[in-house]
Parts: structure tokens; sequence; C-alpha cells
């Protein structure tokens, strides 16, 4: 049975038409992804379904008492613990248990004569609180909590929270709130790997139907069976995962520009045609009336044709080619017997590593468990509390942070000045290669604290791109970006010839790119030779 459906829906915002002509369906217990390039109307489609919008045309219909739930409509708990918010999932459960407590103490006081009523409403109320869960609501709470890695925080005040943490304890809430349709935006953002393994089995198992926008691909081939993609204001459906999404997508577009072609071709022939015609006509004496109603019908039919539109078979992408520096020597960066740590806390002890010319190396492993401070401690940002750090010889390092521009003075500063800083260029030269990065007229004039976290990021890989380096450190390079610039990105490393080090939780981007792996956790660092999830414990 159908659960949502959109039919022919428009939809303008500060007179852009974001949405063109979209109409897709949605089965109940269906697991869907709905996909596109950023700006492409993904926020404004769930907007529309959770009502909180409502379309300029056509009509979305939800199924008759569906209730909805979306992930980006945080709570309000300004006074309320973690766990407090959480509770708000089970408000017609609570509802019943106030109403059981009520009997027991009207019980507790009542004569005789009524008891037996009471004992028969109490049963009842009791029945219909075991039914709905009531006595298993704690034990869901700390079972979500555990899984998303937040039951850490279920005894701090939400208003505490780092945004982060806010958009953890809404999805756990969603979760536990078992919606008909629920609409995840990027409900992947902010996980470890381990988490991420968890709520991909929870989505699996899930009994309702779920919408979701991710750039995950490694999630998105694991959890949906079906991808509708937003495509320049329209929608496209394919039953299938990610995968077979991308390679029925090419095989469509291949198709579509061949019927083009064809279409094209007939075009053409038809306006020679009528021009043969009409020359032929002139060139009669007199002028022949029958050839030039030939060419007046034939310019008809032309005119009756249904146009085809010319397929976009490349979406806007950056354009990422790091520079190649000098070379380095064979020992690049190397620990031995490492610890670190805050206040007397380690985070990891006696950790050794060796990285040589070339290598691919990553670090994984779960939220906390140290990895940036690894990283900072190699760079040399950072001193360990034991160990020895070995950095090689003609280093030039090009830093990717995962947390970008953050200072209030970076933030006023306007794009093209910061990427002029270290790119020696004229305005206009550094306009055109700021293009590159889909930065185009009068953007390069914005201020940074205006970006979007991906754009922040594209900013940072130009900069890079303009620098000589020989060595790539990259901490969480995939937030924020879009499936087509980690696409981008992952090429660009794979050709980078010097030694590439990172961070990450993107499973898609650690598979393709890396060849030794080491997982941080419990402050022991292990090597394994590719990422391998079945290594991974809690």
């Amino acid at each position: 049975m159908m659960i949502c459906q959109a039919d022919h829906v428009r939809k303008n915002i500060a007179g852009n038409e974001i949405l063109r002509d979209v109409s897709f369906s949605v089965l109940d217990n269906e697991k869907v992804a709905v996909v596109g390039p950023n700006g492409s109307g993904k926020t404004t489609l769930f907007n529309l379904l959770a009502r909180i919008d409502t379309p300029d045309q056509g009509a979305i219909a939800i199924k008759n008492g569906a209730s909805i739930g979306y992930l980006r409509q945080l709570p309000d708990g300004q006074e309320s613990t973690a766990r407090e918010v959480l509770m708000h999932a089970f408000a017609e459960c609570i509802k019943v248990e106030k109403k059981m407590r009520a009997l027991e103490r009207e019980l507790a006081g009542t004569i005789e004569g009524r008891l037996e009523k009471l004992l028969t409403e109490y049963a009842r109320v009791q029945e219909q609180f075991q039914e709905m869960g009531g006595y298993e609501m704690d034990y869901k709470i700390d079972q979500v909590a555990e899984g998303l890695e937040i039951k850490w925080l279920l005894g701090r005040s939400f208003a505490s929270l780092s945004g982060g943490e806010r958009t953890k304890v809404g999805l756990a809430l969603q979760l536990l709130s078992e919606p008909d349709l629920l609409l995840l935006d990027e409900p992947t953002n902010h996980l470890d790997i381990l988490a991420l393994e968890w709520l991909e089995q929870y989505i699996k198992q899930y009994k309702g139907t779920i919408l979701l926008v991710s750039h995950d691909r490694f999630f998105l081939d694991r959890t949906v069976t079906k991808v509708l993609e937003l495509d320049e204001g329209e929608m496209v459906a394919y039953n299938g995962n990610y995968s077979y999404f991308v390679k029925e997508k090419q095989e469509r577009l291949l198709n579509e520009f061949a019927a083009y072609e064809d279409q094209q071709k007939k075009i053409k022939k038809m306006k020679e045609a009528i021009k043969r015609l009409k020359e032929w006509a002139n060139q009669a004496k007199p002028p022949n009336a029958a050839l030039h109603r030939r060419a007046k019908s034939m310019e008809k039919a032309l005119d009756r044709i249904d146009r085809l539109k010319r397929p976009k078979m490349e979406t806007d992408k950056m354009a990422l080619d790091f520079a190649r520096g000098s070379r380095t020597g064979n020992r690049v960066l190397s620990c031995l017997d490492l610890s670190a740590g805050f206040n007397h806390n380690p985070l990891f002890e006696h950790v050794s590593m060796d990285i040589r010319y070339q290598d691919r190396v990553a670090i994984a492993g779960p939220n906390g468990a140290g990895k940036t401070t690894l990283l900072n401690c190699l760079l040399g940002k950072l001193r360990p509390s034991h160990g020895n750090i070995h950095q090689g010889t003609n280093l030039n390092i090009g830093l990717l942070s995962q947390h970008v521009f953050e200072q209030e003075t970076e933030k006023e500063r306007r794009v093209i000045d910061v990427f002029r800083e270290h790119a020696r260029l004229t305005e206009g030269e550094a306009r055109h290669e700021l293009a590159k990065f889909m930065f185009y007229g009068s953007d390069v004039f914005r201020k940074i604290g205006s970006l979007s976290g991906g754009e922040r990021v594209r900013i940072r890989l130009a900069d890079l791109m303009m620098k000589k380096i020989n060595v790539l450190v990259l901490d969480e390079p995939t937030n924020h970006l879009d499936i087509e610039s980690r696409e981008v990105l992952e090429e660009a490393v794979n050709h980078f010839t010097g030694t590439v080090l990172a961070v990450s939780h993107d499973r898609y981007f650690l598979t393709k790119c890396f060849s030794k792996i080491y997982w941080l956790q419990n402050g022991r660092l292990t090597k394994e030779e590719h990422f391998s999830e079945s290594a991974h414990t809690r």
C-alpha cells in the first residue's frame, strides 16, 4: 500500500525554482534514498513531506492516519536532560502510566465497595500499558543510546549539548518514536563507523517506511532498496541500492543521449529537405506551388516534433588536482612507543607506526579514541606524554583539518582574499581558479562565515591545490562534501604522487583510497592491510 505520493509538485524559494515537476510514490515499509547534489532541493522536498511547507503547485498525499517523524525537527528541551527529551517518544505510554499510578493511589485508600471496580479498571489500564511497551521504555532508550554512542549524554542537560550531540539525540528520539514515515536528513553526520553499522542494522529491521538523505555511499548501499534522484528540479526513480542507481543512471543517460542525437539528425535532415524544396520551388518557371506546399507541410511536421532535451552527462564538479612537490625521503612520518592524553587521562599508550614515501595510510576508529590527537602529535602540533616522533626530510605538508575556518577573524574574510593569500595570483586569475571549485561570479566576494560546511572545505582544497605539497594530511575530509565532491577528492588522492595520511569514518573513501588502515580503539593501535569491518568490535 502507498504511504506517500507526490504529483507534479513545484516549489519556488526566493524566486528560484527548486522543484520543477516532481512526481513519485513510496510504498509501506520501503527504505528509500533521495539523492542529488547540494542545492538540488532534497531538504525542500522533506519540508513538504513533513508538512512544514506547502507546494506552489501540485499535491503531496500522505496515507490517512500515518505518523511522520523528521530528524531535522530537533526537540525543545532547554530545561530537560537528554533522557527526558528521549522520553517524549513515549508520551502516550507516560499518560497511561500516570493513570496507572493514580489508580494505585486510589486503590490504597478505597473502601471495599469500590475495590472490585477499581481492580478491573486497573487491570485494563495495566494491560494497555503493557501492550504499548511501557515496561520496555528504559530498555529501548538504553539500547538506542548505546547504539548511537550517546549513553553518556543521557544525564546531561539538553541545552548544554553541542550541535552534533543534539543531532544524535534528535536521531535517537525519532528512532524511538517509530513513526510510520520517518524522514532522515543526513542521519550519518557525527556518527563513527561502529554507530553507522548499528544504524544500518536498525534501519534494515525498521517496520515503517524510511526516506533518507545521505552522502555516505556505503550506508546507502546497505540500507535502501530504492533511489529517488532529484535532477534539475525533476525526480527519476530507480529500484535498487546506490550502486545499482549509479549503473542504471549511466545507462539511462547514454540511451537518452543516443535518442537525442538521433532526433537531432532527423531534424537536420528535415530542415535540409525543406530548404531544398523551397529552392526547387523558387527556381521553377513559374514558381512551383506544389513544392511550396510540400515544404510548408514538412515545416508543420517539424514544429509538431516533441523536442528532446539534451541530457546533462556530467554534473558540475570541482576540478581538483594537487600540484606535484619535490620528493621526500623514504621515511616520512613515524612514532615509537607514543602515549598522549589530557589531564593525566591517556587516550592511547605505546603506539607505534611508520609511514613511508607514497604510502596511503588511514587512521580509523570510534569517536573519542584519539585519532586527531595522534595526527597532531605526528605533525608536531601536540606534545605527547611519552615516546618519540620522527619527521622525515624535505616535507611540505598540506593539512585539511575538520575544523575549517572556525576562527571569528577568518569568518570575516572574503573567499577571494583567503585564496589569494597563498596563491599569489591576480584577481582575474584567482577568479578563474575559484570557478574550478564552483565559486562563480559574486560568490568569490562572499565572507567565509556565510559559507556552508561543504563550501569551506572546497576553499581549503583550492588553497591546498595551489601549494606544491608532497605530504597530504586529511582529517575527516569528506565531512560536509556531497557525493560528487567526494568522488573528485578520491580521484585526486589516488592521482597524488606524494604520501597521504588521513583520519576518516567514510568507509567508501577508506576502501577506495587506502591500502594501510590503522584502527585506534581503547588506547590500542592495530594495523590492517585493508579496511575490514569484521575486525571492529565495541
